[in-house]
């Protein structure tokens, strides 16, 4: 268990920790010349359980509070310290406030200094603690008396300490990653860089490989080389322990307090948070839309500023809200740590919350859908918010980031139709998860089935208005009818729909099974006929006109022989009555292809030359690519859409 002593600047904390544990957290000159912490501190001491209990001693002078803040970040229990001789002062009051800001689940008050001063005094001094307390999570936090330099109460506070301990259960779980906050970097002989911080997720042993967050720019891997946990050598260090890890690989100028390091599978870096917050009950204004503060998470501060989302333009005293935090530069953070922001100046407390989603969207992040997703995040119960998570997004959601943005190691067995039941905890209510590179998607049965049926009138629709194609490529198709959903999981539905017999597919196009065309006699042997014409056409296709005359058919039959034709993909129309075969096609398409690749567009120019063909030819075929959905026009160029497969072999 790790304790966080928080308080006054002159309310005998280093004493307080030096009388439990024997150990002097004041480590640096100037914090013994001027008797204040300005470093964090740290102690221990072994319960009469044998249990390692430890304290994090954190200055108290307000220039100091973002210090403070990283050390009190991810403590089990704080002892908040109030002077006898003092009482209540405005920097105990500021700890208070982020103390419960940052939701510290247990909380004990320690009045010190109790040699100090007379009875009434102490009993002041009490009554004000309890006002300080009321209305709070801590409102029912035991309140010890004690002085560090007669003994008395210590045993007491102790023995509290000690029951806390033997109470607090592991955190870790197997599938999390291991996460700690780094809060000091130094060097020893024989051992190399050196960091300390508290554990916030997962375990590590020696030898295992961490890599620093925020990832942003180089990546940077470090190999443990030996531990300590509480203060002691160890093989391993698990969440809730304070940890020394002497590292390999890395120099001591490469890390800083306030990084990270991390499991390699859970790494991550951003710059856009969506949290839940509570603006502090005692802030004597609103909270406003875009109020720039300094944002408090794990041990490293950033500035940014605050979009609210549910909330309109102000947040009033009190109140909670979700938030998104635009930060001026990337940190790490997971689902379920702490943030406290403070004001632009740094000098007063203003909110604290937690985190719901590290990979905020910077579009659409107030839509009903978004709120909806972050609701769904809010629940505490980890299968309960996949399945509600799930649920509520619509355009699916990234099991492999989600798995990331929770600290979570595991990911999901991919499955293009329907999910098993071994599929992993975080597919629950997907009924489609689909792999794409290394990322793992999921898609809800609601809408699986909503997009189904929006597939099926968009093709009807687009049958109806081009009754001579056969239908649109699968990428067309998901512009028409599901532009925001992610093309693996599309490609997944449609596969489902091919092999139910509810669609039908000839080569790249896509139709409803109804629209297929069976040639006529008649048919089959005009396209024999037309066949050596088309190939020896080449890039300049055959006119109607002139496939009728060459062949010896009259206009109209030709004509419906070739929208036959066209429907089933074997001919192509490049304009009206201009005619192209399939293999002709795919050269010009693969020509566009490559003049894309090299020059990034297409103009009519390049194409021409590239052809060999007319200024006027090279602009219709170009505009033919358009209509089917392997070019789209920008201005004056032609652009290759990347997720089209027409005309290819």
């Amino acid at each position: 268990m790790i304790v966080g002593t928080a308080g006054h600047i002159d309310h005998g904390k280093t004493t307080l920790v030096r009388a439990l544990t024997g150990i002097d957290t004041d480590r640096l000159p100037e914090e013994k010349r001027r008797g204040i912490s300005i470093e964090l501190g740290y102690a221990f001491f072994e319960s009469a359980q044998g249990l390692r209990i430890g304290l994090i001693d954190v200055p108290g002078h307000e220039r100091l509070v973002h210090t403070m803040l990283s050390g009190a970040t991810g403590i089990d229990h704080a002892l908040m310290l109030v002077a006898a001789d003092d009482g209540v002062m405005p920097q105990t009051r500021e700890h208070f406030a982020i103390l419960d800001l940052l939701a510290v689940s247990t909380a004990s008050f320690v009045i010190t200094k109790c040699d100090r001063a007379d009875r009434s005094q102490i009993d002041t001094v009490r009554t004000q603690t309890e006002q300080l307390a009321s209305g709070s999570r801590f409102a029912r936090a035991p309140i010890f008396e004690v002085s560090a330099a007669t003994g008395d109460g210590l045993a007491a506070l102790q023995g509290h300490l000690s029951e806390l301990a033997s109470q607090s259960a592991p955190s870790d779980r197997a599938s999390d990653g291991f996460r700690i906050a780094i809060d000091r970097v130094f060097v020893i002989d024989g051992s190399g860089t050196v960091i300390t911080g508290t554990v916030h997720g997962g375990r590590v042993a020696i030898g295992d490989e961490l890599v620093r967050a925020p990832t942003a720019g180089t990546e940077l891997r470090a190999r443990v080389r030996s531990i300590h946990a509480q203060n002691q050598a160890a093989d391993t260090a698990r969440a809730g322990e304070r940890c020394a890890l002497a590292l390999a690989g890395v120099s001591r100028d490469q890390l800083r307090r306030g990084q990270w390091l991390v499991s390699p599978g859970i790494a991550l870096s951003t710059q856009r948070i969506d949290a839940a917050i509570t603006l502090w009950k005692d802030e004597p204004r609103a909270l406003r839309a875009g109020t720039q503060v300094h944002v408090h998470l794990g041990a490293t501060s950033v500035t940014g500023s605050v979009a609210l989302l549910d909330a309109g333009d102000s947040l009033a005293p009190g109140a909670h809200a979700r938030v998104q935090l635009v930060l001026h530069e990337p940190v790490a953070a997971w689902r379920g740590d702490r943030v406290v922001l403070r004001d632009a100046s740094a000098s007063r407390t203003l909110a604290g919350g937690s985190v719901l989603d590290p990979f905020a969207p910077a579009r659409y992040r107030r839509t009903p859908q978004r709120l909806a997703e972050l609701t769904a995040i809010d629940i505490a119960d980890r299968a309960a918010r996949q399945s509600a998570l799930i649920a509520a997004a619509p355009h699916g959601i990234n099991l492999t980031q989600l798995y990331r943005a929770e600290g979570v190691l595991s990911q999901p067995e991919a499955h293009p139709a329907h999910h098993s039941e071994d599929a992993g905890t975080f597919d629950a209510g997907a009924d489609i998860i689909e792999r794409d590179g290394d990322t793992t998607l999921a898609l809800s049965a609601t809408h699986a089935t909503l997009y189904a049926e929006q597939l099926m009138i968009a093709l009807g629709r687009f049958h109806e208005q081009h009754p001579d194609e056969l239908g649109p490529d699968i990428a067309r198709l998901r512009r028409l009818t599901a532009p925001r959903l992610p093309d693996a999981l599309w490609q997944a539905l449609v596969r489902r729909m091919l092999k139910s017999g509810a669609l039908a597919r000839r080569t790249s196009f896509i139709h409803l099974p109804e629209h297929g065309v069976r040639l006529s006699t008649v048919d089959e042997r005009i396209a024999q006929l037309i066949a050596p014409l088309l190939a020896a056409a080449g890039f300049e296709g055959a006119w109607a006109r002139d496939l009728a005359r060459d062949t010896g058919q009259s206009e109209p039959l030709l004509r419906v022989a070739l929208s036959r034709l066209a429907q089933r993909g074997d001919v192509h129309q490049i304009v009206r009555d201009l005619v192209y075969d399939t293999p002709t096609v795919h050269r010009l398409a693969a020509i566009a292809r490559s003049l894309a690749a090299e020059r990034g567009a297409i103009t009519a120019a390049a194409f021409r030359d590239g052809t060999g063909l007319g200024r006027k030819r090279a602009i219709q075929i170009l505009e033919f690519f358009d209509r089917a959905g392997l070019l789209r026009r920008v201005a004056d160029e032609h652009r290759l859409r990347s997720d089209s497969r027409l005309f290819t072999e």
